[in-house]
């Protein structure tokens, strides 16, 4: 293996890239010379790269260091007091610079470098700038590594030869190959290299000092190395630690390595990009993660921006980033709250630098506001703008809205495409870049063990007559205005208006409840249930005939008389105190055994004890549908598995299908595959896929025989 097989990027950014591990350490590890002048020298930079210079040493190369000293006012004046003194000035600076090891890690490294001064690898001269009297520091930063074979890699940049260069400051090198049409640049690095190592560079001076080498040795060897058997691969590089002030990852969180590979795909692609991560993954965490790493990359000069759909989602979020060490404003739509003068002010603030950062969180209605985007329009400075559930932000008005003065850009989502909607999803992918910086599915997230593994088991119900009478006239009437494409509904939106009479038929189908208390039966004295309804209204037998009562209700009124259950409502309805009461009772597994929600659990409220989920209606949008299931599959103590019940609607029983027209058939199916599309997406990732085999065949069986050549599938 020689140089040209590794692969070997234009650019390295420190606090983009793990420098000693990306470059240095896979290219020393190939290398026979490595030629390094730079600004100051420090003994950590050649801990951190060990590993790299083992693989030279064992290659039987050689390193070559040009270092500057770091010269105090003291220093200098002593200096010009005479030329005699100047030698034994540096050497003292030098040697002030060869710190006591902090650890075993830094010991053992540090006896490994005194080693390869001793046994001739490593070769340190010091070089300053000379103008008559007066001297300089050198501050020329390049490199050149090469292998036996002769192929040569130059770097050049603002690091220096520390550690704090490669993991604290926000440094760059810029990467030349020879093999490549960058041989002039290599070779003229190297001329440069040469020239300052034998003394012949104008008004520069290059000394050697034995004094500076024996200081190094007697310091820091302790034992001879065994060059041949040394391995640090076990060992961890250590971090330099520094005390941030503005987003700081709390002791107690340690970020799964999807989640790292997350945050550094975001970093690598300059901070712009979308997280497309299941439910109950961690989407917030690895955001706050994210932010974390830009803020201290920017030296904490930073405004965060971060937008979630909901009043409970930005509480939800509130609480995280306290955890990470920041009181963001929160800016809610009501009249008369403090936020606009807050976020007023911040952005004066910051625009002039007399505040070096602040964080912002908003719902997307406050989002809209005026008053908000005429205070975001105010800034001046580079920002981050965040949005949770971001596929909201496909829509037309919010996508007109996205601030194109944010420069850095994050998109959090378990569902980035929008349902039959390429337009909204290419502008979501257009402004926070094409390809999510991760795609962690739910399937991933179940078999690497984030969220629990579920049982499936789909109940089959029918419409009525009159809920089919009326299901077809509606499907009839869509048809009619040109049919339920994307194109059309833009020109017709009667049409939408159509398909959600429509849907609410399907979802609000009678037979739902009737057979929900037969499936709950078994489980009247079970705890931790979920049932989901729909958006819907019934006719309600007893009460006057213009009188209705929705679906969630009718079900709370049959689960609590029929079965006996302790039930409440999850809703819009409730208030935020009510809420808190329900989750906390929920949770208690005494005082309440039924939740019951239409859709306020669709996005971000978390209520991990559900163990079995009833699903009376379900959206044909996958975002929908997959928001649910994972809603059910978070995490609790005690908590080894979920049940999915699933309740499948079918237009008629099938033994009935044999009687239908074509266009009856032609109907029937506009429902058929959408139901029979999310049972089989349900079922793959269950723990039982198979249990649906029976149905399965038996409506593939019924309807396929009816096709004349076509399938359910289609």
């Amino acid at each position: 293996m020689s140089l040209q097989d590794i692969e070997i990027k234009k650019e390295y950014r420190s606090r983009l890239d793990n420098v000693a591990r990306d470059f240095y350490i896979p290219l020393l590890n190939q290398a026979v010379s490595y030629k390094r002048s730079v600004g100051f020298f420090s003994s950590s930079i050649l801990v951190e790269i060990s590993k790299g210079i083992i693989g030279l040493v064992k290659n039987g190369g050689k390193i070559q260091l040009i270092a500057s000293p770091r010269l105090s006012d003291e220093d200098v004046t002593a200096i010009r007091k005479g030329y005699e003194q100047r030698n034994k000035v540096i050497q003292n600076a030098l040697i002030r610079q060869l710190k006591d090891p902090e650890n075993k890690y830094q010991a053992d490294r540090l006896n490994f470098l005194a080693n390869l001064i001793a046994d001739g690898y490593l070769d340190i001269k010091i070089a300053l700038t000379e103008d008559g009297s007066e001297i300089g520091m050198y501050h020329e930063k390049m490199g050149i590594i090469e292998d036996a074979e002769g192929n040569r890699v130059a770097f050049s940049g603002s690091n220096n030869e520390t550690a704090n260069a490669l993991l604290a400051n926000y440094e760059t090198i810029d990467v030349y190959t020879s093999w490549s049409v960058d041989l002039d640049r290599v070779e003229g690095k190297e001329a440069s290299f040469q020239a300052i190592w034998h003394g012949y560079e104008p008004s520069i001076r290059t000394i050697e000092f034995e004094d500076l080498t024996e200081a190094i040795i007697e310091k820091y060897k302790r034992t001879p190395v065994e060059y041949a058997t040394v391995d640090f691969s076990d060992d961890a590089i250590p971090q330099i630690e520094k005390s941030y002030s503005f987003f700081r990852v709390p002791d107690d969180i340690e970020f799964y390595d999807y989640q790292k590979d997350a945050i550094n795909n975001w970093i690598q692609k300059s901070c712009c990009g979308i997280y497309d991560m299941a439910t109950g993954s961690g989407k917030t965490y690895t955001a706050l993660g994210s932010i974390t790493g830009l803020s201290q990359m920017l030296d904490e000069n930073l405004a965060v921006i971060i937008v979630a759909p909901y009043q409970h989602l930005v509480e939800q979020w509130v609480e995280d980033i306290v955890k990470f060490n920041v009181t963001p404003i929160v800016a809610y739509s009501y009249p008369g709250q403090k936020w606009r003068t807050q976020f007023a002010d911040a952005v004066k603030g910051y625009n002039v630098g007399a505040i070096k950062h602040f964080c912002v969180i908003a719902t997307n209605a406050t989002f809209a506001l005026d008053d908000f985007q005429n205070i975001l329009s105010k800034f001046k400075k580079n920002y981050c703008f965040v949005v949770d559930e971001a596929h909201n932000f496909g829509a037309k008005k919010l996508s007109s809205l996205l601030p194109k003065k944010a420069r850095y850009r994050l998109a959090l989502s378990a569902t980035i495409e929008r349902h039959r909607d390429e337009e909204g999803t290419a502008a979501l992918k257009s402004y926070f870049g094409p390809v999510p910086c991760i795609q962690f599915t739910l399937k991933d997230a179940i078999r690497k063990k984030f969220l629990t593994p579920y049982y499936y088991y789909p109940i089959i119900t029918y419409l009525n007559d009159e809920e089919l009478e009326e299901y077809n006239d509606l499907t009839r009437k869509i048809i009619k205005c040109g049919g339920a494409s994307k194109e059309n509904l833009e020109k017709n939106p009667h049409v939408e208006l159509l398909l959600i009479k429509r849907a609410r038929i399907v979802a609000g189908c009678r037979d739902k409840v009737d057979r929900l208390i037969e499936a709950m039966a078994p489980f009247k004295d079970d705890n931790f249930i979920l049932v989901y309804c729909g958006a819907t209204k019934y006719d309600h037998e007893g009460l006057d005939d213009d009188s209705q009562i929705k679906q969630i209700d009718e079900v709370n009124y049959r689960l609590y008389h029929d079965l006996g259950m302790k039930v409440r409502k999850f809703t819009s309805s409730e208030n935020r105190e009510e809420r808190e009461e329900i989750r906390r009772d929920f949770a208690s597994g005494d005082k309440l055994q039924v939740i019951t929600a239409i859709k306020c659990l669709d996005e971000g409220v978390n209520i991990p004890a559900i163990k079995k989920a009833f699903i009376l209606a379900s959206s044909t949008n996958p975002k929908e549908y997959i928001q649910r299931r994972g809603r059910v599959l978070r995490k609790a103590k005690g908590k080894t598995h979920a049940e999915i019940y699933d309740f499948i609607t079918l237009p008629r029983p099938l033994s009935d299908v044999k009687f239908c027209s074509p266009q009856e058939l032609e109907y029937d199916l506009t429902l058929v595959r959408k139901e029979f599309e999310r049972m089989m997406d349900f079922a793959d990732t269950s723990n039982n896929p198979f249990a649906i085999d029976s149905i399965k065949e038996e409506i593939q069986t019924t309807y396929n025989n009816m096709l004349q050549g076509g399938t359910i599938d289609e």
